[in-house]
This record gives C-alpha cells, structure tokens and sequence, in this order.
C-alpha cells in the first residue's frame, strides 16, 4: 500500500471516530432526572421521648444511641454473649440454601450490568472468506472471458457497527441495571438478616422452653414430696383418700405438662437445623435453660432509619429504576442512529493480498423514526410513569412500616420490663403462700386444698415470668432487625 493511500484511509478512519465521539459527547439524557422521595420523618421515637430508658437491671432492652456509643455491627447477635448462638449463625452464610438463592440474584444483577455496559461500545467482527470458481463455458453473456474461467476470491474483512447514545437510552438502561443490583444487594441483606434473626429467635425459644421444663421438674420434686406427704398422712389417718386422688392428680398433670414441651422444642430444633443448612436427623441441641442477660440496644433517630434498613434502601433503589425506565420510554420519540464500517482486503491471488490496490471499505450511517405507532409509545411512557408512582408509593409506605416497627418492639420491651418485675413480686408471694399453706397443712389447721391450689398458682405464676423473659428476648431480637441488624446503605456497592 501506498503513503498516499495510507493517509486516505487514516483520514477516512479519524473522521469517523470523530463522527461518533461528537455524537456521543453531544448526546444528552431525555425523561426526568431521579431525585430521592421524600419521606415522612418523625424527630424522635414516640417511646424514648415519651417514657424514659429502662433500668440497666434483667429486663432491660434499650438505651438512647449517643455519639459515642457501640453501634449495632455485622455480627449483631454476638450481644447475646452465647457461644453456641454464635456457632449456630457462623453456619448460616455457608450452609442457608435460600441465602444461596439471594446470593446467586445478586450475581445475576452485576452480569446484567455488564451486559447493558457493552452497548457503550461499537460491536466489532471479522469475516475472512475464500471461494474458487468455476465460469460455464456456455454462459450467455460473455464480455470479460472467453470460454470458461475458474478463479479464486480472497477476502480478509472486518465490520463494525455502533449506535451512539444520543438521547441516553443506553445510559439509563446501564443506570436502571445499577439500581437493580443495588435491589438485589440490598435484598441479600435484607434476606441475610431475616435468616439470622429467625434463628436467633428460634434458639432462644428453644431454650426458653427448656427453662419451662426445668420449671416443670423442679415442681415435679415439690408434688412427688407433697404427695408423700399426703399418703403419710392418710395412712395415719388424718388425711382423707380423695386428698391422695387430688395430690396424685396435680402430680400427674405436670408430667404430662413437661412430656408436652418435647413437641415444641422438637419442632424448634428441627427449623433450627434448617435454617443452618443441616438434616433434622441428625442435629440436635442440648438442654440448656434461658440464663442469659439481656443486652441493651442503642436506638438513634428516626432519620437514620432511611440508612439502616435494607428493605428500605431496596425500595429507594426500585423507585430510582423505575425513574429509569421513564426515560428509556421517552428516548423512543427520537429517531435511532446507526453508523456502520467494514474494511479490509479482496484479491484473486494470496500473493497480493494484502496490498494497497486490494483494499475495500465502505462507511455508512442510518436513521430511523417511528411517524405513527397509533399511541404504542405514549402508552408505554404512561406505564412508566406510572411504575414509577407505584415504587415512590411503596417506599413511602416501607419507611412507615419500618418506624411502627421500632415503635413496636421499644413499646414492647418497656412494658415487658414493667410486667417482668411485677411477675417476679407475684412469684415470690406465689412461693410464699405454698410455704404457709404447707406448713398450715403440716399442722393440721387447713385442708390439702389449699395447698393445692397455692401450688397450683406458684406453677402458673413461674411459667408465666419464664415466657414473659422468653418474650423480652423475641422483642430485643426483634428491635434489632428492625433497626437494621448494623447494616446501613453504604454498604450498598457501586457496580
């Protein structure tokens, strides 16, 4: 190829790059720009402006989040301070199948991401070819040969062909990809943090209920000595034979209490070995009652919450691609541009294949506009904007839940607090009525009744304050989630 040639084709080549760098630096983004919704926000919590914080005692639950105190992080459920909870949420992220599913959504979104991004590109192809070719002999019109000809074809070609962004279809539709996997991160954690915290309610059930059967066996010792008690007494004649029947009754239904618990607790191992990706078959946990101290929650602001929860990010981020979406609707009214290319070499012979009188281009460019569609498009950009009003709509509506939510588990934990102290005050007199009667009965001053039914009211009183703790413990978990189990939106990434 010549120098002279040379030039040409590099002009040839700069002019149209220059072609479509003009059009992509002159394009502009048609459709509204996005802009967060607002949201309603409260300057404080109805419960810590209202009530005070609860005494740092058994039953507490919650303090007011000053600057400089711990916040909730990654592995909230370490507040509990049980090893084997803590084992049991270690496994949750490498064995939770519908983790895995989140997870894998997640992936899916950055792919499409990628995929979206390429149409920022000019596509590009190659296309060699080689064909021999006989002529006939007789065929009519022959003015270039005489007789037949065979020859060879030779090409080395390649085509590109790009359309270029003028009205940031192909932007809007990257960004809505973004926002879409921010939706799936942010549901990833939303899942990953729903996950946790069932089993952390779960487990702390599970050992609430052994508290409940310990409860149970220790009255059981107290009504297998009361009914020794009473079969002395009846064979001593001061007893009657109905006050046995009622002794060995009572002793009765608490066995049959206890063996009850053994569903429940059955059932709670079970969704436990579940939620750890492990078969119920062979998993199983030992006894071990609810001991343990409940941990004080920091609560902020109402306005954090917009940053915390990741239902709500995931909602702001739907309302953000939905904003996109208008605009990919509104860039169908302007026409569609395409430039193509395609370049390269064709010869008879390989020799000279490659040299400049050999060379074939062609560059070319279309436009096309849609006159009438009969309304296709302003219905379509209508649905949009519609969509959109529907995403703004619900987060709106997910910022709402989202304060009931804190409301409802500080409520929650404040009054328990109060009902857990009045129930200990009601057991301790509970315990002391049986005291007295027991002793009445010893003496023979009351009937076995009475001691029946003082027992009857320890025992109900006792399981009573048992579930009320179980209940602190679900509300605290439950506060937790609802502030966003230290998640916040920063750790959406940026794809």
């Amino acid at each position: 190829m010549s120098s002279k040639q040379t030039n040409r084709t590099a002009r040839r080549g700069m002019a149209l790059a220059s072609l479509m760098l003009m059009g992509f630096v002159a394009g502009c983004k048609v459709g509204p720009n996005y802009r967060t919704p607002s949201a309603s926000l409260a300057p404080s919590y109805k419960e810590t402006a209202q009530q005070t914080p609860p005494p740092e005692i058994a039953g507490g639950g919650w303090k007011y989040a000053q600057p400089g105190d711990d916040k909730l992080r990654g592995k909230w459920w370490e507040i509990y301070a049980d090893p084997q909870l803590n084992a049991l949420e270690e496994r949750v992220t490498v064995s939770n199948e519908s983790l895995k599913a989140a997870l894998a959504q997640y992936t899916r979104a950055l792919a499409a991401v990628r995929q979206y991004r390429a149409s920022y590109f000019p596509s590009l192809g190659v296309s060699p070819s080689y064909t021999r070719t006989k002529l006939s002999s007789n065929r009519p019109l022959r003015f270039s040969t005489s007789g037949g000809a065979t020859y060879n074809d030779l090409v080395a070609s390649g085509q590109a062909s790009w359309e270029p962004d003028l009205w940031g279809e192909i932007r809007r539709t990257v960004q809505q990809s973004r926002d879409n996997a921010q939706v799936s991160a942010a549901e990833l954690a939303n899942a990953d943090l729903s996950i946790r915290s069932e089993l952390c309610m779960d487990y702390l059930e599970l050992r609430g209920l052994d508290t409940q059967k310990q409860i149970l066996d220790e009255i059981t010792v107290e009504y297998e000595r009361y009914l020794s008690l009473t079969q002395a007494r009846f064979h001593g004649g001061v007893a009657t034979e109905s006050d046995v029947a009622q002794a060995q009754t009572q002793l009765d239904q608490v066995r049959t209490q206890s063996i009850d618990l053994g569903v429940a607790r059955a059932q709670y191992e079970n969704a436990i070995a579940t939620l750890t990706g492990q078969p119920a078959a062979s998993f199983s946990l030992p006894a071990n009652p609810l001991t343990l101290t409940l941990p004080t929650v920091p609560v902020g602001v109402p306005s954090e919450m917009l940053e915390r929860r990741a239902d709500v990010a995931a909602a702001e981020r739907r309302a953000a691609a939905a904003n996109e979406q208008i605009g990919i609707a509104v860039a169908a009214y302007y026409p569609r541009i395409n430039l193509t290319g395609s370049g390269g070499f064709q010869s008879f012979r390989p020799g000279i294949l490659f040299q400049g009188p050999s060379s074939i281009w062609t560059l070319g460019g279309s436009a096309t506009e849609i006159l009438f569609d009969a309304g296709r498009r302003h219905a379509i950009t209508d649905e949009a904007r519609a969509a959109y009003d529907v995403q703004v709509a619900n987060y709106r509506q997910t910022v709402l839940q989202s304060f009931q939510d804190v409301e409802d588990q500080l409520a929650a934990l404040s009054i328990l607090n109060q009902e857990a102290a009045a129930q200990q005050r009601t057991v301790a007199d509970a315990e002391r009525s049986v005291a007295i009667s027991t002793h009445r009965y010893k003496g023979g001053v009351t009937t076995s009744l009475e001691v029946i039914t003082a027992q009857a009211i320890e025992l109900t009183n006792r399981r009573t304050a048992a579930d009320i703790t179980v209940r602190q413990f679900a509300a605290s978990v439950q506060l937790v989630k609802a502030l966003g189990g230290g998640w916040d939106s920063t750790q959406l990434p940026r794809p």
